[in-house]
């Protein structure tokens, strides 16, 4: 696959020099509420999860690509299509952008291009996302790149002992 490219912003394929990005990323316990994380991953999950990672979404169903900024080749984050759904030319979106580099526009710069690269080269209908009604900086990025919210699932995800609520998210390319 080739990068995508951005004006600060490079999206690129997972790569075994990631190991150490992603291990923190996804020990990130402030992020497990909101996804489907629930214990600490090991250096070893990582590393084989890296190893045999398929990046042909239409076999994995999945694609997970790594954010760095162009100039530095610094990773700042990962963004997933996730559930691609090949009849209906659907899929889920999620992204995570490490704590240090948020609020600087990475995350909208990095889910345009993931939103772009899904209508023109893989011909998506339509991405979606799930989250959390009290994630207010997620809410607002995904509406200004385009989303629209389209329901409320109650009590749909559980963190710190108690349900909360997530809006779902969809933008359609018509």
């Amino acid at each position: 696959m080739t990068p995508l490219i951005g004006p600060r912003l490079t999206l690129r394929p997972v790569e075994p020099t990631d190991l150490d990005s992603l291990y923190i990323w996804e020990n990130d316990s402030s992020a497990w509420g909101i996804a489907s994380t629930r214990a600490p991953l090991s250096r070893r999950q990582i590393h084989d999860y890296i190893e045999s990672y398929d990046a042909d979404i239409y076999a994995a169903r999945q694609l997970r690509l790594v954010i760095e900024e162009t100039a530095t080749r610094r990773a700042v984050g990962a963004i997933d299509l996730y559930d691609f759904d090949p009849r209906d030319l659907r899929a889920f979106v999620a992204i995570y952008i490490a704590q240090a580099s948020r609020r600087q526009g990475y995350g909208s710069e990095a889910l345009t291009l993931m939103a772009d690269y899904g209508r023109a080269v893989i011909g998506l209908h339509q991405i979606a996302a799930f989250v959390a009604v009290e994630n207010t900086p997620s809410l607002t990025l995904f509406r200004h790149c385009g989303f629209n919210s389209c329901g409320r699932l109650r009590s749909w995800i559980k963190y710190n002992s108690r349900y909360h609520d997530v809006i779902l998210l969809q933008r359609l390319f018509v």
